[in-house]
C-alpha cells in the first residue's frame, strides 16, 4: 500500500462533531500538524469526508 501525508490546514471550529472526531481520529490536533497513515478504504473515506479541511500528499 501507499503511504500518504495529512496535514490540517484549516481549523476545526465551526466544523460538527463528526467531523471533529474524524480529525481526531486521523491523529491531527492543532492547525498545520500532519499524520501519515496507509491508503485504505478507511482512512480514503475519512479523508473523503473533511477534505474541505486538509491536504493530502503521497509519500515515497
Amino acid at each position: 500500500m501507499t503511504k500518504i501525508k495529512i496535514t490540517l490546514v484549516k481549523s476545526k471550529i465551526g466544523s460538527t462533531k463528526r467531523q471533529i472526531g474524524t480529525i481526531t481520529a486521523l491523529g491531527l490536533g492543532k492547525t498545520n500538524s500532519s499524520a501519515e497513515h496507509e491508503a485504505t478504504p478507511q482512512i480514503l473515506g475519512m479523508v473523503a469526508k473533511v477534505n474541505h479541511l486538509v491536504k493530502v500528499e503521497e509519500v515515497k
